[in-house]
């Protein structure tokens, strides 16, 4: 990633307007400072307006178990070389929904079939892994993931995947500095 942003987010004092549009994005009652990369979006108001209904559903509505959700979220971070995305839910999110450290590495340094990934995580990182190289998921991983996910939740990793390409697409080509709590890659990685 480059060392120097090519655009730069909404800054306080914030008018009232991105203030309530940013107060949206944080959890109630969050004294913490909107993301940067909530920031960044701010800059197209009525996108970022369109945006926060298909992120909040996702992440606090959706069908699939939160751990499954954490694992499409950090392979396709990884893998798409969002250090930002992926080092914000190695600290909040993946943890919550029971990943370790370890096996949040291992989702930036280890192909799909490593020893360190169980039976189901390594189905869930072939499908991401599939997804993100091909734009498809083959037969045979799909007919895998038919045993274990409905209709609606096969839909929903779908998206979910797509979903955070396209913020590893926007963190990346903007080159958003990291925020400074925030996990960093392992030294080794993975090639996007």
């Amino acid at each position: 990633m480059s060392s120097k942003p090519r655009m730069s987010p909404v800054a306080p004092p914030y008018d009232e307007e991105t203030g309530r549009l940013l107060a949206k994005w944080m959890p109630p009652g969050s004294d913490m400072e909107p993301l940067l990369l909530f920031r960044l979006l701010a800059l197209h108001r009525g996108l970022t307006g369109r945006l926060h209904p298909m992120a909040s559903g996702l992440l606090n509505h959706g069908v699939l178990p939160p751990r499954d959700r954490e694992i499409v979220i950090s392979r396709i971070t990884a893998r798409a070389g969002a250090e930002y995305e992926w080092g914000v839910h190695a600290v909040v999110s993946g943890p919550a929904a029971g990943l370790e450290r370890e096996l949040l590495d291992a989702f930036v340094t280890q192909p799909a079939d490593a020893a360190v990934f169980d039976a189901h995580t390594r189905l869930l990182v072939t499908a991401v892994d599939e997804l993100h190289d091909q734009a498809t998921v083959r037969a045979a991983t799909w007919r895998e993931l038919q045993v274990i996910y409905d209709d609606a939740q096969l839909v929903e990793l779908l998206v979910l995947t797509g979903w955070y390409r396209t913020l590893s697409t926007v963190i990346t080509s903007v080159a958003l500095p990291l925020e400074s709590w925030a996990a960093r890659f392992p030294v080794t990685s993975l090639p996007s």
